[in-house]
């Protein structure tokens, strides 16, 4: 069996040949420290050299946000050298020079009824533009000829587009002070994404799996009321994973961050039944509570603890020993649970790689 059909063995229940080794990318900061100390050099395969097989992820996807976006530009200049500005999604941020995070929310341009009629409904139209078609078709030719990752094609958001448009606070006080507005919004995204997911399949791509993106949970759970997520938002989540179904894709794999219990089962009885990266984080998150709650319909990819790669071989080592009961309720596929970070040491990773294939391989 090769990588995809193997990846594919595991997530159906089915027996496999070796369980494969997976990442999910790494910080540029990371990068950046690993070619100064001379791991890797310009044109070299950091992952193929720190021994993974794949970085889990869509293989083809859309333009499923604004188009077009906003102007980015400058409003303001401060005194301590931070500035603030708009971004091409029409929110203004408030930028400290040296800081690597996501940059502080001030405002948003979507503020009203008029806001949402004038400036945004038109940039968020369904629209054959937004697919590559001939690079659809083309790769769909070859689909079958790919062997070394499974096959994915990006679903897009279906909410984390919408904080992206007004931020955390301002979805909340959008979804409070127009609930028209907010659910045209959340209309508006899932019609692009059907759209797109239609025009994908007709263009002949047959995938193992499709994959959303959210990052709309924190550490003490979502970002949204999970009952309007669950009646706003779950019956788009459905028919987009009904529509797959049809074209015999039957992985729907969801990514976000943060502690996401409280919107699993929503995300369950919506088709999507692959949840990752399973962030360990300060709650301890992993695959185990959820099966015994919800049985073989959840699936996961994800749920390794990076920040080992910041310790040692024993810390690496421990968590293998972690992960085996989990790897042994099928179903499962261990990858760190989100990019590697900056603090992360090569020599682990590599070490962390080499346990993993002869601990998880089939004997």
């Amino acid at each position: 069996m090769n990588i995809r059909e193997n990846t594919m063995a595991i997530l159906h229940y089915r027996d496999y040949d070796y369980m494969p080794v997976v990442h999910f990318g790494y910080w540029s900061e990371l990068l950046d420290k690993w070619k100064a100390e001379g791991r890797f050099k310009d044109g070299d395969n950091v992952s193929r050299m720190l021994g993974f097989d794949y970085e889990w992820g869509a293989s083809f996807g859309c333009n499923d946000f604004l188009m077009p976006g906003f102007e980015w530009k400058k409003i303001k200049d401060n005194p301590d050298g931070s500035y603030i500005q708009q971004n091409g999604n029409g929110l203004i941020e408030l930028v400290k020079p040296g800081v690597e995070s996501i940059p502080a929310t001030i405002d948003t341009l979507l503020k009203d009824d008029e806001a949402w009629e004038t400036l945004y409904r038109h940039r968020l139209q369904p629209s054959p533009d937004r697919i590559d078609l001939k690079r659809a078709q083309d790769l769909a030719l070859r689909q079958d000829s790919i062997t070394n990752h499974p096959f994915g094609i990006q679903l897009g958001s279906l909410y984390g587009h919408a904080r992206d448009i007004c931020g955390v606070e301002g979805i909340s006080y959008l979804a409070a002070d127009y609930e028209d507005t907010y659910i045209a919004l959340l209309d508006a995204l899932a019609d692009i994404v059907y759209d797109n997911a239609k025009r994908m399949l007709g263009a002949g791509l047959r995938p193992d799996f499709g994959h959303f993106w959210e990052d709309i949970c924190f550490k003490n759970g979502p970002l949204v009321n999970p009952k309007v997520f669950r009646e706003a938002v779950g019956p788009h989540y459905k028919r987009i994973s009904e529509l797959l179904l049809e074209y015999g894709c039957d992985i729907i794999s969801l990514d976000c961050d943060g502690c996401i219990d409280e919107l699993v089962p929503i995300w369950l009885e919506n088709g999507v039944n692959t949840m990752f990266p399973i962030e360990v984080g300060t709650w301890g998150a992993n695959i185990a509570p959820w099966r015994e709650k919800y049985g073989r319909s959840l699936r996961g990819v994800g749920g390794m603890d990076k920040r080992v790669f910041a310790y040692d071989y024993a810390a690496v080592d421990a968590e293998i020993e972690r992960l085996k009961p989990l790897v042994a309720l099928g179903g499962y596929i261990p990858c760190p649970d989100h990019r590697l970070p900056p603090d992360a040491k090569w020599e682990n990773v590599q070490y962390y790689t080499e346990r993993f294939r002869k601990e998880f391989a089939v004997r």
